[in-house]
């Protein structure tokens, strides 16, 4: 009995970690959702959090669980996964926003998340414990999505500035105050639905190799899924100022026409990857279609150093993410 009541607090506890890195995703990736449209003073700060909290959460009612299967169950072997497996990795992803967060850096939560679980599972079992094919299509849009991003933000840009050929800039200008607030909401339910879905995926994990859900369940349990939702919204309210600057204002100057552009290029993504069960990092697809937007107007706008800076922290992302959850594990297997 004593046994049974142990496991519970410690699969407890640990999902409350969870939440806790859901809460600090909304709260890191804030910036993505609303960067462009606080940046070209569309809305107000306190506004747009709100505003992106409530479409955080709507995101539940449209997409499918897609990405949560991947994380739960298309990264790792079953039977490897254990409570210090799960610790590890929460860690790990904590650790590496807490410190992104700190320095104003637009890193990805999302390959954070992924680091900390390669992490943990590799310091348990080795490297032969993770599925190739879910590991290697997320690495792989590490470098797809803000390519894609950049491509399609580029493209709206000029396909806009070909339609509106002509039109006086105050009136493009009025336009696309209005077209950001739409951009905007698509971008946000993006986040919410590729987003809240990575932890929504670690807690089903974690119900699965603790016996508290089945391995042949097709979804996870709703109360899961209705907590990290509201938990990625809170946290989108309580915003992440530091990286607005960055994304907003740092990389390259930005009018409604191009927010509302670079915001549906960056939604357009995360639909894409989230009906494919792709686990992307909002932040990298968001600052790709800056960038696209950016350089078709010359490549000088864009301040490429900052954008450089930021590559750099996507690509040491994962392994720093993965060194601090392979040490948390160990750190776990003694505590508890």
């Amino acid at each position: 009995m004593e046994a049974v009541q142990l496991g519970f607090w410690v699969v407890a506890l640990l999902v409350l970690l969870a939440v806790a890195f859901d809460f600090m995703n909304g709260f890191h990736d804030a910036a993505n959702s609303i960067a462009t449209v606080v940046s070209t003073g569309v809305l107000k700060p306190q506004q747009a959090v709100v505003f992106a909290a409530f479409f955080n959460f709507v995101a539940i009612f449209i997409f499918h669980l897609s990405v949560a299967k991947t994380i739960g169950k298309g990264i790792v072997e079953p039977g490897v996964v254990d409570s210090h497996v799960v610790f590890g990795a929460l860690c790990g992803a904590i650790a590496w926003n807490v410190i992104t967060w700190y320095f104003g850096i637009p890193s990805s939560s999302s390959h954070a998340l992924i680091g900390g679980i390669v992490g943990a599972v590799i310091a348990k079992s080795g490297p032969q414990a993770l599925i190739g094919a879910g590991i290697g299509k997320t690495v792989a849009f590490i470098f797809v999505s803000p390519l894609l991003g950049f491509v399609l933000g580029s493209l709206l840009m000029v396909l806009v500035a070909h339609l509106f050929q002509g039109v006086s800039p105050l009136k493009i200008d009025r336009l696309f105050r209005r077209g950001q607030l739409a951009s905007a909401a698509l971008y946000s339910l993006g986040h919410g639905g590729n987003d809240a879905q990575k932890t929504i995926g670690i807690i089903w994990m974690l119900l699965v190799a603790s016996g508290y859900a089945a391995a042949s369940d097709a979804s996870p349990p709703w109360w899961v899924i209705w907590t990290c939702y509201i938990a990625i919204g809170l946290g989108t309210m309580f915003g992440g100022w530091r990286i607005v600057k960055t994304m907003g204002q740092k990389i390259t100057k930005l009018k409604p026409v191009g927010g509302f552009c670079a915001e549906t290029g960056g939604a357009l993504t995360l639909f894409l990857a989230t009906s494919l069960g792709i686990p992307v990092s909002t932040t990298h697809t968001i600052t790709g279609a800056i960038v696209g937007v950016g350089s078709t107007r010359r490549m000088s706008a864009v301040r490429w150093g900052v954008a450089g800076n930021i590559v750099w922290a996507w690509i040491f992302t994962i392994p720093a993410s993965a060194l601090m959850a392979a040490l948390a594990y160990g750190l776990s297997t003694v505590l508890f």
